[in-house]
C-alpha cells in the first residue's frame, strides 16, 4: 500500500506542476493605427545602410513640397543601419552619432514638425540583417527606448533568428510596444516563412508576405549569399489563398515600392497599380531628391491611391488569365469596382471585353458586379478619360507590361 500511495502522490504532484504551466501569451497590439494601408517612404531599397540625418530631412521636405504628403504619404522609416554596432554599457541601442550628429530625438521632432510620422527598424534576432544589434532579449527595453524617442512605426525583421518561434517572438515585441505606452504601428517583416497572415491580426498592423522585392517586372535575382529577391509580379504570384486575411488594421504587405528605381514607365505604372489593387501598404523606396516628374506623377495619382485606400479594405483578385492577359478586380465601397487589365507578355495585346458576358464575383465577400442588371460608368484612371458605360464592350490595345485601370461607378 505504501508503494501505491507513493506512486499516487507522485502522479498528483506531477499533474499539479504541469497544470501550473498554462499561461499563454496574448498579443495586444495598438489597435486602429492602420485602418487603410499605411503610406510613406523607407530608406532600404535605394540607400541600404548609407543613411544620415540630412537624407531624412531632405526627404521630409520633399514629401511636403511635392504634394506627396497631401497625397497621403505619412511615414518616413529609417531601415537597417541607424544604430552603432554595439549597445552601450546598459544594453541600450545607440543611434550612430556620425550619421545622426543632432541626435535621433531631434530628427524625430523635425519630421513631426512637417506633419509627418517617423519609423525605425530592428530585428527579432540577435543581429539585424546588416549585422547591427538585434532585439532578442531586449524587447521591453527597446520598446521603452522607441517610446521615449516618440516614433510612430516599427519595422521588425527576421534575420539571425535560429531557434526562435516566430509567432511568439513577434507577440512579445507587440506586447512590449503596448506596455511602453506610445502608439507605434507594428510592421512584421517575417517574409511569410511562418504564415504570419494566419496569426498576425492581433499581433501587428501589417505583415510581409515575401522576401525582398527587386526592381524588375517578373524576375528572380539570386544573391551571392544564397538568397533571392523577387520582381513585383513574382511577389503577386507567391502566396495563394491569403487575401481573406487582409483588411483594415491587418494588411498583407507585398513589400516596398520600386517605382522610380530603374524599371520602364509601363512597368512602374503596372507595379503601382497592382499594389493599389491588392491593398498593399504604399511605402516608396526611391530617392526623392532625383525623382523624375513621371515617377512623382505615378506615386501621387490620387485616383489610384483612392483605390488602395478604399475603406472596405478588400484585397483585389485575379478574375481571369488568357494568354498572359490578366483581368484583376477589386470591390470598392458604395458598390463600385475597379477592373485592371494587365499584359504580362512581351507583345502588344488586344482587349475585347464584353461586360455582359462576365459576371465578376468576389466569393470571399459575396460581392458581384451583376453586369446584366446593373450599369456602371467607366473611367480610364491613368488616361483620365471617361468612357462608355458597361453597356458597351471595352476594346483597347495594351502594350507589353502595361496596365489599363478602369474605375466602374455604379449608376444610381
Amino acid at each position: 500500500m505504501k508503494i501505491i500511495s507513493s506512486i499516487f502522490f507522485l502522479i498528483i504532484s506531477i499533474t499539479a506542476y504541469s497544470q501550473g504551466n498554462v499561461y499563454k501569451q496574448q498579443a495586444t497590439k495598438w489597435e486602429g493605427l492602420a485602418m487603410t494601408p499605411p503610406m510613406g517612404w523607407n530608406s532600404w531599397n535605394t540607400f541600404e545602410t548609407k543613411i544620415d540625418e540630412e537624407l531624412v530631412k531632405q526627404t521630409a521636405d520633399i514629401m511636403v513640397s511635392t504634394g506627396m504628403k497631401d497625397a497621403g504619404y505619412t511615414y518616413i522609416v529609417l531601415d537597417d543601419g541607424w544604430m552603432t554596432k554595439e549597445r552601450d554599457a546598459n544594453g541600450n541601442l545607440v543611434p550612430d552619432p556620425e550619421k545622426f550628429p543632432g541626435g535621433m530625438k531631434a530628427l524625430v521632432d523635425y519630421v513631426h514638425s512637417k506633419g509627418l510620422k517617423f519609423g525605425l527598424y530592428n530585428c527579432a534576432g540577435t543581429k539585424t540583417c546588416a549585422g547591427y544589434p538585434g532585439t532578442r532579449g531586449f524587447e521591453y527595453q527597446d520598446a521603452r527606448f522607441y517610446a521615449s524617442l516618440g516614433i510612430d512605426f516599427l519595422k521588425y525583421d527576421w534575420c539571425n533568428t535560429e531557434g526562435i518561434n516566430a509567432k511568439e517572438a513577434y507577440t512579445t515585441m507587440s506586447n512590449a510596444l503596448k506596455t511602453a505606452g506610445k502608439p507605434i504601428l507594428f510592421s512584421l517583416c517575417e517574409w511569410g516563412d511562418n504564415q504570419p497572415w494566419e496569426w498576425g491580426e492581433p499581433v501587428g498592423n501589417m505583415w510581409r508576405i515575401s522576401g525582398d522585392i527587386y526592381p524588375c517586372f517578373d524576375c528572380e535575382y539570386k544573391h551571392p549569399e544564397n538568397w533571392s529577391s523577387w520582381g513585383f509580379m513574382k511577389i503577386i504570384d507567391m502566396r495563394k489563398g491569403i487575401r481573406k486575411y487582409s483588411g483594415p488594421d491587418h494588411w498583407n504587405d507585398f513589400d516596398m515600392l520600386e517605382v522610380g528605381n530603374g524599371m520602364t514607365y509601363n512597368e512602374d505604372k503596372a507595379h503601382f497599380s497592382m499594389w493599389c489593387m491588392v491593398a498593399s501598404p504604399l511605402i516608396a523606396g526611391n530617392d526623392f531628391r532625383s525623382m523624375s516628374k513621371e515617377t512623382l506623377a505615378i506615386l501621387t495619382n490620387k485616383e489610384m491611391i483612392a483605390i488602395n485606400q478604399d475603406k472596405l479594405g478588400i484585397q483585389g483578385f485575379r478574375h481571369s488569365d488568357e494568354n498572359k492577359l490578366e483581368v484583376w478586380a477589386k470591390p470598392l465601397e458604395n458598390g463600385d469596382w475597379v477592373i485592371t487589365f494587365l499584359n504580362r507578355s512581351e507583345e502588344k495585346k488586344q482587349i475585347d471585353f464584353d461586360w455582359q458576358k462576365h459576371n465578376i464575383k468576389d466569393e470571399i465577400n459575396n460581392i458581384e458586379t451583376k453586369f446584366n442588371t446593373v450599369t456602371y460608368a467607366v473611367k480610364d484612371i491613368w488616361n483620365k478619360k471617361q468612357l462608355a458605360s458597361t453597356k458597351k464592350a471595352f476594346k483597347a490595345a495594351i502594350a507589353p507590361h502595361e496596365v489599363i485601370v478602369l474605375k466602374l461607378t455604379k449608376n444610381k
